[in-house]
């Protein structure tokens, strides 16, 4: 049991590690290289890069 719960915790220390990666990734993208104009429908909202960022980095850490 001991082996169990320890997997457990291991793997969503790597989700959270994994969302928060992305989320920093994600805004850095916003920041440095994101659509001025408005017209890109993904990096023109920080929120929604922001958002993206974190479901990329919890599916890449999720394994």
């Amino acid at each position: 049991m001991q082996i169990k719960s320890r997997l457990k915790k291991i793997l969503t220390l790597r989700l959270l590690l994994g969302l928060v990666i992305g989320g920093v990734l994600g805004f850095a993208y916003y920041h440095f290289i994101g659509c001025n104009s408005g017209g890109c429908a993904i990096t023109s909202n920080p929120y929604r890069i922001t958002g993206y960022g974190m479901v990329f980095g919890a599916l890449l850490l999720s394994k």
